[in-house]
């Protein structure tokens, strides 16, 4: 997302697509896009970036469902929709399939079973290979799982974003779906903490985010500084120790920590190499518990899980 919107402007073209040549040539082999991202021009850089060989060492997920209109994001899960913004990532991506094809918000207008029906035929006629949902509550999963199986649910989960833990890891973990967490790092705020106000554009979107507001700014910071003492023990940044902290969550979370620049990407490699034990794990934790950190982890909460819920199938009418 950060190479070609919200984070600031877009990146160089040129230095993004030998960023994600590095990621593929050191071992990365999932890449995470959306037809949000520019919009659209994500999805145009994903697939001149594998061009020569490199689609068939890559898992490549997409999403759709938000859509601007008249700047207010509305979102969209009615089949028309899905099977047309398919159909569009597929020409962007210059791919015949998509492997991992995500809704990217629920459309509490629309029965999960009806968004999910279209998505299973676009999997029968093999231009979708799995499909995920992003910020879906428990009960949402369970009726979409029903219809096709879910192989992802991507959601927010860091430090200090844990509410999915209580209902929607057990879920997730019960139906044998994987676990996608987005913004590992906080943002970038682990990895720099209020440092990374210092340079950042106009337009990055983090200004407008419910912690980074000064009043709670102020208070969070201590977040970042107990992380980094531990860091400082350990022999590693701050960063690592958060993205760390989310590999230990078990082998089906698959986090997707996003960047710009190599150095950051080299940082977040070596996160890998981070062992905690269980007593560093709850010190950790301790750290951003949901009593500590203030301000809500989402500029949208009425887009989130928490709100997800979508009306019986009865209830709809094509």
């Amino acid at each position: 997302m950060s190479m070609s919107s919200n984070y600031g402007p877009p990146k160089p073209e040129e230095d993004m697509i030998k960023l994600i040549h590095h990621a593929i040539n050191t071992g990365v082999t999932f890449l995470d896009t959306s037809d949000v991202y520019g919009p659209h021009t994500n999805e145009f850089l994903i697939g001149k970036a594998l061009k020569g060989g490199l689609r068939e060492r890559v898992q490549v997920a997409s999403k759709f469902g938000i859509s601007s209109q008249d700047g207010k994001m509305q979102v969209r899960g009615d089949p028309a929709y899905v099977r047309a913004a398919c159909e569009a990532s597929l020409k962007r991506l210059d791919m015949d399939c998509i492997d991992l094809y995500y809704a990217h918000r629920i459309d509490t207008r629309v029965p999960i079973e009806v968004t999910m029906g279209e998505l299973k035929k676009l999997v029968e006629e093999g231009k979708v290979k799995y499909v995920g949902l992003s910020e879906a509550n428990a009960s949402t999963i369970r009726r979409a799982h029903a219809v096709h199986p879910l192989t992802a649910v991507q959601m927010e989960w860091s430090l200090w974003s844990r509410d999915l833990e209580e209902e929607i890891v057990p879920v997730c973990r019960e139906l044998g779906i994987g676990i996608v967490p987005y913004s590992p790092i906080g943002r970038g705020f682990f990895a720099a903490g209020p440092k990374m106000f210092e340079n950042m554009a106009q337009n990055d979107f983090r200004k407008g985010m419910p912690r980074f507001q000064p009043e709670n700014l102020e208070h969070n910071v201590h977040v970042y500084e107990q992380l980094s003492k531990m860091a400082s023990r350990k022999g590693c940044t701050p960063a690592q120790l958060a993205l760390a902290w989310i590999h230990h969550q078990g082998d089906d979370v698959s986090p997707i920590p996003g960047t710009t620049k190599l150095e950051n990407f080299k940082q977040n490699i070596g996160a890998l190499s981070v062992k905690l034990t269980p007593e560093e794990m709850s010190e950790l934790e301790s750290y951003a518990s949901a009593d500590v950190v203030k301000g809500d982890r989402h500029m949208y909460m009425g887009s989130t899980w928490i709100h997800s819920d979508t009306p019986p199938l009865s209830s709809w009418k094509a």
